[in-house]
């Protein structure tokens, strides 16, 4: 243990498991410790059953209905992966995939006057959905060609719109769109939490609906994946990397204490031994002095034994909830997969809550999303708080990830990546270069 190390990294959550990796591969010593027994920290899966009624202290154990607690892995972070986003490139990048099966979710839902509809992400599905009125379906068809076609380097495209100057609520008033459609534009397609965006330059908006669209194309159904057995699988899969790499890997042991001298990280201590090192990656939990809250999010996992209603009996779905159809500020998120992931029982649904918290009542808050799961057998209500740092790790070394969202993909997650990667290394993160270092270890096989 008494030995010095360029990056120690603490939790094993996706985030420090995604950095443990990406630093393993760039040629850095990592020694990876996280004070749970199990992958994941906050992000993880928890199997079996019987360990999730013990996390929310529920009385008694589960009962016969729910089948063999082994068959479930519940995650406590809902997300799933844009099968055209970040996470997915860092995936295929670095070859996790290679230790993992993921399936297509099967459907993108969005709620509108009490009522679920499909969101209508191509031109075909936008003019037969029932989202919208005929003369608004023409319109939104007509958005989504321009979107498709726009190119920020040809003026051509852009049809007197300008990407650094134009907001989105000009691009929307040029198509005469109304709220409804604005509204599931902005929050099914583009996936913005709050309406903040309607006023920023369109650039932005414009790329997450390209996003949104090219990771549709890819495999048809809806734009998200989703892995066999849980989240839980993704951490793990970046820890074997860094493995393959040299990382050193430590669960269940307890951290006494960051080291500092003069200002600036030096190593960490546990089980009375030093391990030094130059640099320091954690998350909140570990550095409580270091973060300040920015918000809270309550997160509800229910377990059904039925598909969502109006979801065509799909296993696996989305549904969004947009803030200005149940006067919110944050939208509304329920993920919801099932057995046919291996995440439940047979026949069993796994349908997880998530908002914002705004209010002295969260659980008035998500009402709207529980009416839409009724009925329900069993739930678990979470209300956790949010942290970032609150300085950007440069003089101290200490570079400490931010809180997961109540958002339901994990772009929000690899720009946090990004930064810190950034912060750390003084240079931008490069798909590209990782790729070549990734070929010179393991050449021609690596394909």
């Amino acid at each position: 243990m008494n030995e010095e190390y360029d990056v120690i990294v603490l939790g094993t959550g996706l985030t420090e498991c995604i950095l443990s990796g990406i630093m393993s591969v760039k040629g850095k010593k990592v020694l990876h410790m996280d004070r749970n027994s199990y992958y994941g920290a906050e992000s993880a899966s928890i199997t079996p059953l019987e360990d999730l009624y013990k996390r929310f202290s529920m009385p008694g154990s589960p009962p016969e209905s729910m089948g063999k607690g082994r068959d479930w892995n519940v995650d406590l972070i809902p997300k799933f992966l844009m099968a055209n986003g970040q996470l997915v490139r860092m995936l295929l990048i670095t070859q996790v995939t290679r230790y993992l099966d993921f399936k297509v979710i099967e459907g993108s839902f969005v709620y509108k006057k009490g009522s679920i509809y499909k969101v209508p992400s191509t031109e075909t599905e936008a003019l037969g959905s029932s989202l919208m009125g005929i003369f608004e379906k023409r319109r939104f068809r007509k958005l989504l060609v321009f979107i498709a076609n726009f190119d920020e380097n040809d003026p051509k495209t852009m049809e007197g719109v300008d990407p650094k100057q134009s907001t989105m609520r000009d691009v929307y008033k040029k198509f005469d769109l109304g709220q409804d459609v604005i509204d599931f534009t902005g929050h099914a397609l583009a996936l913005y939490r709050t309406d903040d965006y309607l006023d920023l330059p369109c650039l932005e908006t414009i790329n997450r609906i390209k996003l949104y669209s090219d990771s549709l194309a890819r495999y048809g159904k809806s734009p998200y994946l989703y892995p066999l057995y849980g989240l839980g699988e993704l951490p793990q899969g970046f820890a074997r990397l860094s493995a393959i790499y040299g990382g050193t890997y430590m669960l269940n042991k307890p951290i006494e204490e960051i080291v500092v001298e003069n200002g600036k990280v030096v190593g960490v201590k546990s089980e009375g031994e030093v391990a030094r090192c130059k640099q320091l990656i954690c998350d909140p939990s570990y550095v409580m002095d270091r973060v300040t809250k920015v918000g809270q999010v309550i997160r509800v996992i229910c377990i059904m034994s039925h598909p969502i209603k109006n979801t065509s009996d799909a296993n696996s779905c989305q549904i969004i909830i947009p803030q200005n159809q149940v006067n919110r500020q944050h939208d509304i998120y329920v993920c919801m997969i099932s057995y046919a992931h291996n995440v439940a029982a047979q026949g069993k649904y796994v349908a997880i809550i998530s908002t914002t918290v705004e209010t002295n009542d969260p659980e008035k808050e998500i009402k709207p999303a529980l009416e839409l799961l009724e009925p329900v057998e069993q739930k678990f209500v979470s209300v956790s708080d949010q942290f970032g740092p609150v300085d950007l790790g440069v003089e101290s070394q200490i570079f400490v990830s931010r809180t997961y969202d109540a958002t339901t993909h994990f772009e929000t997650t690899c720009d946090d990546i990004k930064d810190i990667y950034k912060r750390m290394t003084g240079t931008d993160f490069d798909f590209a270069e990782m790729e070549r270092k990734k070929n010179d270890i393991f050449g021609d096989a690596a394909e």
